[in-house]
């Protein structure tokens, strides 16, 4: 049997307004059935990087958290530190950019809470064992929330092509180790020519696995755990992940990951995409390129596959736009945006992956709701 996917245009009307426009979608859920009186509900967020501008507004976001004050529940928005050195790499940096881009209570209607702790160790241990991972490394915060509303900007991203739903539970709801897990074979590296032999790295390692060799930072594998603490102390950013290339393999441990971050809250949890604004880059970088094809709007779903697949293909039935990372042959309507922007990314795979062991469907039955009166 499909699963339901509700969408919504951008137009809007002097009767109804874009927040008030997705709060209609979001009743398509009947969150009034699973959001209990005083409970706990995490809206998980991609605040943007500092330099970025295609993330989801923030005033949009007033009438949601306004629906679980009506339920009596306790909203409150997160997101989990960046694996990479930046302007949300710990907590505090992390809520200087969140509010930098208006996520404010006052703006918003919820607290900002940041769901790994001040540098991205605050965790939780989920065992998995499906092949891809062992065990998950997931955001204590979310773990501790009763309910997840996952609210997520619809992009391309460098290794998964394709980025929606899937991606932000799965790597955004990782913690430092979880991401480095997802990225690599746990272990970071050392660059010889940028250390100055500072020392920081050694001090800060719990572990013991950093130690000064000839006036050079030298790692002990065996002693390292992958908790990647040591690559925001760095201060010449001599310590990096060691990326694994593998987008299959980097798919099938995100995919994973959102298994992780999901499990023990089946029946609470909602999902929302935005697709516009539509980058070829992920959210993280420091800038937005130009939105591939024009805006779309809004989709919800229980279903985060289905809510991804429909969002993908939706993208790939319209003409791309010129004058952006699309190139001419793969502008016209029916031609995989996905697949042009990263070639050979097999990008399906991870939704492919996510039906397999159980995460949703990739049967889906698409419904537009009506507009308001007045829009023609």
């Amino acid at each position: 049997m499909p699963v339901d996917v509700f969408g919504i245009t951008l137009r809007t009307h002097f009767r109804e307004g874009l927040s008030q426009k997705i709060v209609r979608l979001f009743k398509q859920l009947q969150p009034e059935k699973i959001v209990a009186p005083h409970s706990l509900w995490a809206i998980k967020l991609h605040f943007g990087e500092q330099g970025s501008h295609a993330f989801i507004r923030p005033h949009l976001l007033r009438g949601l958290t306004g629906c679980f004050a009506d339920l009596e529940a306790r909203p409150f928005l997160t997101d989990t530190n960046t694996l990479y050195v930046g302007g949300r790499t710990n907590a505090a940096d992390h809520l200087k950019t969140a509010s930098q881009h208006g996520f404010s209570p006052e703006a918003t209607g919820a607290p900002v809470i940041i769901a790994d702790g001040l540098t991205g160790t605050s965790e939780v241990a989920v065992e998995v064992n499906r092949g891809g991972v062992s065990t998950a490394w997931i955001a204590a915060g979310l773990a501790a929330a009763d309910g997840l509303l996952v609210f997520s900007h619809v992009k391309g991203h460098e290794l998964t092509g394709f980025g929606g739903a899937l991606k932000n539970l799965g790597m955004g709801g990782a913690s430092r180790r979880g991401k480095l897990d997802q990225h690599s074979d746990l272990s970071p590296k050392i660059s010889g020519p940028k250390c100055v032999g500072c020392g920081r790295c050694a001090s800060f390692c719990a572990h013991q696995a950093i130690r000064l060799v000839k006036k050079k930072a030298a790692l002990d594998t065996g002693k390292c755990v992958g908790c990647a603490g040591c690559i925001p102390v760095c201060p010449e950013r001599a310590i990096d992940v060691q990326w694994d290339s593998d987008a299959p393999k980097f798919m099938k441990k995100m995919v994973e990951y959102a298994g992780a971050v999901t499990r023990g809250k089946e029946g609470r949890l909602l999902y929302i995409s935005f697709i516009g604004a539509l980058s070829p880059l992920c959210d993280c970088c420091n800038h937005s390129d130009a939105p591939i094809v024009p805006d779309i709007g809004f989709l919800a779903s229980r279903d985060p596959v289905a809510l991804d697949l429909a969002s993908a293909e939706l993208v790939n039935q319209l003409d791309g736009l010129p004058h952006t990372a699309l190139a001419e042959a793969a502008r016209p309507a029916g031609a995989d945006k996905w697949e042009a922007l990263y070639p050979g990314c097999q990008w399906r795979y991870q939704l492919d992956y996510a039906a397999s062991i159980g995460l949703g469907s990739l049967d889906y039955r698409l419904t537009w709701l009506p507009e308001a009166k007045g829009v023609v």
